[in-house]
């Protein structure tokens, strides 16, 4: 309440709208929202959709509070080395997925386990990413709220064009070769991640 008080409502929304424009440049395309594009063509939209605005609500809060040095306690080769094992994890789970599991997978993931795979995927992906990094140096010249608050809704709002696209292609394509692209996605992006390990490591 302080910070609000400190601040007037016409910068607070200037920073706000300023910090939404930098983040959603920054995040189309980016690789939390192909996870959401392809859990979201898998399962149900709302569950992905709160898992990934927990998600960012969670990264945005640890880089406004803390700072850059919330990325420090970790080496970055162990973040990026977390990343690429849970990407070709769920790279080669989906796919393994055959056209009879397919209405069936569905049917029994429950709603608290599709959140839980979106925010833990997207909070071990954008952990000390571009984003956050943005995020913390926006906090550290603005208001803290309102930079949280733009970037949030940011990311949220990508998050949910992912989640559009997701459902879009689901109507277009069959669900088992959906199975195999969002797989090997995943299995890219785990080669990326565990590039940047490496590279993090040895240098």
């Amino acid at each position: 309440m302080s910070l609000l008080a400190s601040s007037n409502f016409a910068e607070i929304s200037a920073t706000a709208t300023a910090s939404f424009a930098l983040i959603v440049a920054a995040e189309i395309g980016d690789k939390s929202q192909l996870v959401c594009m392809t859990l979201a063509s898998r399962h149900r939209a709302m569950p992905v959709l709160f898992g990934a605005i927990g998600a960012f609500a969670f990264l945005n809060t640890l880089a406004v509070v803390f700072g850059i040095a919330i990325a420090k306690w970790l080496p970055e080769y162990i973040v990026a080395a977390s990343v690429a094992f849970l990407f070709a994890a769920f790279g080669i789970h989906a796919l393994r997925v055959d056209e009879d599991d397919d209405d069936e997978e569905i049917k029994e993931k429950s709603g608290h386990s599709i959140f839980f795979t979106t925010f833990l995927l997207i909070t071990f992906a954008e952990f000390g990413d571009k984003t956050q990094l943005a995020v913390v140096a926006l906090s550290s010249t603005a208001s803290p709220i309102a930079v949280w608050l733009g970037s949030t809704i940011a990311l949220a709002s990508t998050s949910a064009l992912g989640i559009l696209a997701g459902r879009t292609i689901l109507q277009k394509i069959p669900l088992v070769l959906l199975h195999k692209i969002s797989g090997a996605i995943f299995l890219i992006l785990a080669v990326l991640a565990g590039y940047r390990a490496y590279v993090s490591y040895t240098g």
